[in-house]
Parts: structure tokens; sequence; C-alpha cells
């Protein structure tokens, strides 16, 4: 990608190094969603288990908050981490950009999203939340929440390199706010309490559709000529590496489509390509029927 450091780093919150390990943001309730490396570490521990660990991410409320242990700041690391941050900063201010001239191209307002930069566990207002869960956003305090581990994650066991893939994976989140601004993420947590049976494929057309409008935000870094050969696939590599069929063969050698959360990897690359093609919100209405 061509991109240049720089920027406001005004939504992002670094809590890095909280010696509190969890650093601010509230408790509370809200509707803590699942990460995109967090569904294969509980995908993997339900089964081996054979208990249900993902359905509470799923539309439900998580509460209580368990203790934190403090932990020294890691200051070398931080500093190794700088260019990193610098990246993040880019992608995310560069999506908000981009979304906010989109919406209100639509009648629409767009507002900001924050990112919060965390190592190991972080409070949010959907509750406490480890680094396995993988990135996630809280519509109960409009955060994203990162540990940037996760790219050394996607890079090695989910062999999705590249800065492509990583902004997928920012973007795949901002898709979750626009999905909350736009009332989507009530509907569907509001359809999940009425009919449990649909919690699961509501789930799958909710991460669909953030992929799809990450797909929206990649087509506009192509009309500027932000991107470089190969970009695309990367991104296409890393909405693959976390389909649900995949990461359960991988896990497990079957595929229980019952279960799926997120949708197979051919449908994760379908809908980031159908935003990347025509990158307009039209073209990523999952939940149109069949």
């Amino acid at each position: 990608m061509r991109w240049t450091p720089g920027g406001s780093g005004d939504d992002i919150e670094d809590r890095r190094d909280d010696d509190s390990g969890g650093g601010g943001g509230g408790g509370g309730f809200g509707g803590f969603r699942l990460g995109l490396g967090g569904m294969l570490v509980l995908g993997v521990l339900s089964l081996v288990f054979r208990t249900d660990l993902i359905s509470p991410f799923l539309g439900l409320s998580r509460s209580g908050s368990p203790g934190v242990s403090r932990r020294a700041p890691d200051r070398e690391r931080t500093k190794r981490e700088e260019p990193l941050v610098d990246f993040v900063r880019f992608v995310l201010n560069d999506n908000q950009t981009t979304w906010a001239q989109l919406l209100t191209s639509e009648g629409k307002t767009y507002q900001k999203a924050k990112l919060v930069l965390f190592r190991d566990t972080v409070r949010s207002a959907c509750g406490m939340a480890e680094s396995a869960t993988g990135p996630f956003y809280c519509p109960g305090d409009e955060r994203v929440y990162l540990d940037l581990g996760f790219f050394d994650e996607l890079r090695t066991k989910f062999r999705a390199p590249g800065e492509f893939a990583e902004a997928y994976v920012i973007s795949h989140e901002i898709g979750h706010h626009v999905q909350n601004l736009l009332g989507i993420e009530e509907q569907v947590r509001a359809a999940q309490r009425r009919n449990p049976s649909l919690r699961n494929p509501l789930s799958v057309k909710m991460e669909l559709q953030a992929d799809c409008f990450a797909g929206i935000w990649g087509h506009s870094t192509n009309e500027r000529g932000i991107l470089d050969p190969g970009d695309v696939e990367s991104g296409l590599a890393a909405a693959a590496a976390v389909g649900d069929d995949r990461l359960q063969k991988a896990a497990t050698g079957h595929v229980s489509p019952e279960s799926f959360t997120h949708g197979t990897s051919a449908q994760r690359m379908e809908w980031f390509q159908r935003g990347y093609n025509s990158g307009k919100l039209s073209a990523c209405n999952t939940f149109a029927k069949d």
C-alpha cells in the first residue's frame, strides 16, 4: 500500500503500557462482538470441551469484571511497534474520512469511532476481553479494540501476510461501527432475542456485511491510487483465512455449518469483493432474502 506516516492521532487511545492491564473504558454492558482471531480460539475450545463458548458473544450482554493482574509496561515493545501504529493510524483515519463522505452523500451522518490499542487484557463498555479474543468492536462505547500482536498471528497462524490484510481487519471492525450508526446492529440484536434459533445465521449476515463494508473502503483506496499490485489478493486471503469452514476444518478435521457465526471462506471473499467492485452501500445487503 502507498501510504505516508502522520495524520491525526486523536481517535486512537493507547493503553498498551497501562500498568493496570485493563485501561479505562468503564464497566457496564454492551454488545460484545467476537473478534476475528477470537472466533478461532473459542471455536476450537467449544469443540474440544463440547460446550458453546461462542453464543454469549452473539447478541448477548457480557457482565462481570474479572480481576486484572498488574504488569510492568513494555517500553521497548512499544517503541518497536511505532511504525505499525503509524499504519493503524493511517488506515483508521482513511476509513473514517471515506465513510464520512459516503454517508454524507446519502444524507446520513457519520460519527467517528475510537480505536483502543491494548495488550493482554482490556476493559470496554462491553466487559473485559483478552488478546485471544482478537480485534473487536464494542457498540456500547463505539470503540474498536486491537492488540497489535494479532497482526503477527494473521501473518503466521492465519497465513495472511501483507499490509492490506492488516488494513482489512481494521476496516472490518469499522464496518461494524457503520452498522451501529445505521441501526443495523440493534435491529439484528433484537431479532436474535426474539428468535434465538436465528442467532448464528444472523451473526453470519452481520459479519459478511462488515466484510462488504471493508471492501467499500478498499474500492475507495483503489480509486485514489493507494493500492499496489497484490493488495486486493492480500485482503481476500485475510478474509478467506478466517472463514468458519477453514477454521473448523483445521481444528477438528470436519465442518459443522450449523455452528457458523462468520461465514465460509468463499462467502467472506465474495462479500468483500462485492463491496470492492461496487463501492456502494446498496451492494452490501446481506440480509436480503435468498
